[in-house]
């Protein structure tokens, strides 16, 4: 397999930097982080052999980037066949980016009694497509691999450390919540600054 082309994982990382230099409300996306995304998941040339690798039991969460302030991060998902999350939510905003592969996302919302119903079919993930996760406007979800037979991958924007965010997963019958912190897969993460491969090119 070719080397992967960090030069768009570095590229993005600036973009979105940039962007939230220049966001005063945190609680939302920047205006353009959506469209950043779009572009990166638009490509398949640049994500790490290592960031790809599905585990036989559980999903895994591979940190690509964590800004030094903790206002975004970037991870990639890796759904092994017929793996899924439980029905949880995400406590900031975020974008999923499909990469490969398909996954399927059911929201939920809470009925009266407090227990969680399915709200509305479930949305499906193709390359290319994207989804938002707004807790003001219910980001409450499970998420699985469409296919029993082979890994999907997505990739993730989330505004805070995701991996160190504490948050809840929840029982559908009766709503109750549990609070988790999901860390991630590995302690290794891509180096995208390294441009001594083209140096004097």
């Amino acid at each position: 397999m070719d080397k992967p082309n960090l030069r768009r994982l570095s590229e993005f990382i600036t973009a979105m930097t940039t962007l939230m230099d220049k966001q005063i409300d945190h609680q939302n996306p920047p205006t353009g982080a959506k469209s950043l995304l779009a572009d990166l998941v638009a490509h398949d040339d640049w994500l790490p052999a290592f960031c790809t690798v599905p585990h036989p039991t559980f999903y895994q969460q591979f940190l690509l980037h964590c800004d030094p302030l903790e206002r975004f991060s970037l991870v990639s998902f890796v759904w092994g066949p017929g793996q899924q999350t439980p029905v949880h939510d995400h406590m900031v905003w975020g974008f999923i980016g499909m990469l490969r592969g398909s996954e399927i996302s059911q929201r939920y919302r809470a009925r009266p009694d407090g227990s969680l119903a399915a709200a509305g079919d479930p949305d499906r993930l193709e390359p290319g497509m994207l989804d938002a996760l707004l807790p003001a406007e219910g980001d409450i979800h499970q998420v699985s691999n469409a296919y029993d037979d082979k890994p999907s991958i997505s990739i993730h924007l989330y505004g805070g450390n995701i991996g160190a965010v504490s948050r809840h997963v929840f029982d559908p019958a009766t709503g109750q919540p549990k609070t988790f912190i999901s860390g991630y897969s590995s302690a290794v993460i891509p180096n995208a600054w390294d441009r001594s491969a083209n140096a004097g090119a």
